[in-house]
């Protein structure tokens, strides 16, 4: 803005937004002439007077050879005028000479101010803004080559660290970058994601759902204590099995029969891992083992697993839950021991070939009985698809997991053990975490896909509180999770607390198991959402890579103008536009269509 305001002469050179103009009539206002023939009309105080004229046309501002950097040096430090320095440096005060100094003012490196006051820089300050107009000219130069590159797709091994700004949004990390938003593409994760693969920055197959939703990623590396001198009942005498997935690496439970009473097994974790341990807050952080198709993140060290795990060595401490099961299938007499086994692992493939020999059968008639008790107690039969997913050796294997009696043994077992452990401790008022869910919204069983479909739908998630109630799907009035503590933070929790009562120690208190309950939720829930979001990456990826997939899907709901598909052979729900009027239940012949990974989303046709 000027200085003063002046009504300059008619055809006198002025400035309008730092823009030469020419006076081109006066009046109440002031009628200007631009560059290009264009004319306004402004107030006295819109424009400034550079030269009194007579200036006929603007394309007289020709530009000039003159002297000013010998000006500047003659002058460095002090103060001139516009006129002054235009004679200084092109020997004529003209429209021509006022324009090509005032342009050297507006640039601001050597002369700044106005028309009546312009200072001259020390050299110091010029040389010094020099080199930092050049750095930054020379960035703007890079930023615009790289971003060339990137809508190329073809980044250079030096735009690795520029693209660590797209990967942290790409992570949930940040919620924006530069770079996405200079190429015009959405702030959101999913577009980061598609970016960097499409830069070929991230391979297509990347996954990058576990550290998006916050869970770990990497192995823990503390010390791990040796085991204690403890008294243990030895029970290396009775045969043991642990029954697990083949090539599964952390066994943790396992089962004897002694007589009429069942043991169930299960590794001693609380031995190596006190509570306000390092390894005990740790696990807590974590909350849970991460299980992906690609490896597993474990929730404690692996020399925990090695040493304790059943079957592992040939003698394994244990913390083994003895109790009986009447005809009626309650659970009576129950023990909590410290124990030694001695244990034998077998993959419930095995010993579905073996379930008429001894022990198994006698084992599957208790676990029957509590069975049976259960389903009458309204637990849910349901038995929707599941699958295995797995990157082994670079490819992606997803093998649906048959409905084997032998896995239904086991399950009960456990989930005789955690009701034994929710009544020991109810009745010595040992404060622990009980597992409850309430009913679901419908009481409709079914057997039909699209029956269970609903009926899953309609549960809500277990929770873990202070107080027991009913846990409606597994059709148990008392339970608590007392047999992964090697890969589960609550189970852990409910060890130590048992472990503090058999040691006559005071176990931790309510207000201490909830608040370790509770942090260990949140870290389980980051867990639980990266393991649900990997499997759906992986499974689009086998179909991305298997273009010309064809199977059957099951409609299990209706929606507006759409279906909603289960596909049994890869436990994946999806969408279908139908044309036909199609039923619950209907199988229908499917393809995939297209596969986005980067939206973890896939279409699929129906074929005819």
């Amino acid at each position: 803005m000027p200085t003063h305001q002046v009504t300059p002469p008619l055809d006198s050179l002025v400035l309008y937004k730092s823009r030469p103009a020419r006076v081109a009539a006066l009046g109440e206002k002031i009628e200007i002439e631009l560059e290009g023939g264009q004319t306004k009309r402004v107030r006295p105080k819109d424009i400034e007077l550079l030269h009194p004229g007579p200036l006929r046309r603007l394309s007289e501002l020709a530009p000039l050879e003159g002297e000013l950097n010998a000006a500047w040096e003659l002058l460095e430090g002090g103060e001139t005028t516009l006129r002054e320095l235009a004679e200084l440096a092109f020997d004529a005060y003209t429209p021509a000479s006022a324009w090509a100094v005032w342009q050297q003012v507006a640039e601001g490196l050597a002369f700044v101010g106005t028309p009546e006051s312009i200072q001259v820089r020390p050299r110091e300050v010029v040389e010094r803004e020099q080199a930092e107009r050049a750095a930054k000219e020379a960035a703007e130069r890079d930023w615009r080559a790289f971003l060339e590159r990137m809508a190329a797709a073809r980044p250079a091994p030096e735009d690795v660290h520029r693209l660590s700004e797209v990967e942290r949004l790409a992570l949930g990390q940040s919620e924006h970058s530069r770079i996405l938003e200079a190429l015009g593409h959405p702030q959101t994760p999913e577009s980061a994601h598609r970016a960097l693969i499409q830069v070929g920055h991230w391979p297509e197959r990347h996954n990058p759902h576990p550290r998006r939703c916050g869970a770990p990623i990497t192995d823990i590396e503390l010390p791990v204590p040796d085991l204690d001198e403890e008294t243990r009942l030895d029970l290396t005498h009775l045969p043991a099995y642990a029954i697990d997935d083949e090539g599964n690496q952390d066994p943790d439970d396992a089962l004897s029969l002694d007589g009429d009473r069942l043991w169930v097994h299960v590794a001693d974790v609380g031995a190596l891992v006190r509570p306000d341990s390092e390894l005990e807050r740790e696990a807590r952080a974590r909350g849970s083992n991460l299980y992906l198709p690609e490896g597993v993140v474990n929730m404690l060290p692996g020399l925990v697993t090695e040493r304790l795990g059943l079957g592992l060595q040939e003698v394994s401490p244990a913390l083994s839950f003895a109790l009986r099961c009447d005809t009626d299938g309650e659970i009576r007499d129950i023990e909590i021991h410290r124990t030694w086994v001695r244990v034998t692992r077998l993959s419930y493939e095995a010993v579905e070939h073996r379930l008429n020999e001894e022990p198994f059968a006698a084992l599957r008639a208790f676990t029957d009985r509590f069975r049976t008790r259960r389903f009458a107690q309204g637990a849910s039969r349901l038995a929707l698809p599941e699958v295995s997913v797995r990157v082994e050796d670079g490819r992606v294997n997803i093998r649906p997991l048959p409905r084997l009696m032998s896995r239904e043994l086991v399950t009960d077992a456990m989930l005789m053990a955690g009701e034994a452990a929710a009544r020991f401790c109810l009745e010595r008022e040992i404060a622990i975490p009980f597992a409850v869910q309430p009913p679901p919204d419908s009481a409709e069983e079914s057997t039909d896909l699209a029956g269970m479909y609903a009926r899953r739908r309609g549960f809500k998630p277990t929770r873990l509180v202070l107080e027991p109630d009913r846990h409606a799907s597994l059709g148990l009035e008392r339970y608590t999770r007392a047999t992964s503590p090697l890969r589960r933070y609550s189970d852990l929790l409910v060890h130590q607390q048992i472990r503090a009562w058999l040691d006559g120690v005071p176990p931790l208190d309510r207000a201490q198991v909830l608040e370790r309950v509770g942090e260990a939720e949140q870290s389980s829930i980051a867990v639980r959402r990266g393991e649900r979001l990997s499997n759906q990456h992986w499974k689009l990826v086998y179909l991305k890579e298997n273009p010309g997939w064809k199977g059957q899907g099951v409609v299990v709901a209706l929606e507006e103008r759409r279906a909603v598909i289960l596909v049994p052979d890869l436990a994946l729900e999806t969408r279908i536009r139908v044309r036909d009027a199609v039923t619950l239940n209907q199988s229908l012949r499917i393809a995939v269509n297209e596969v986005d990974l980067p939206d973890l989303s896939a279409s699929f046709r129906t074929l005819g």
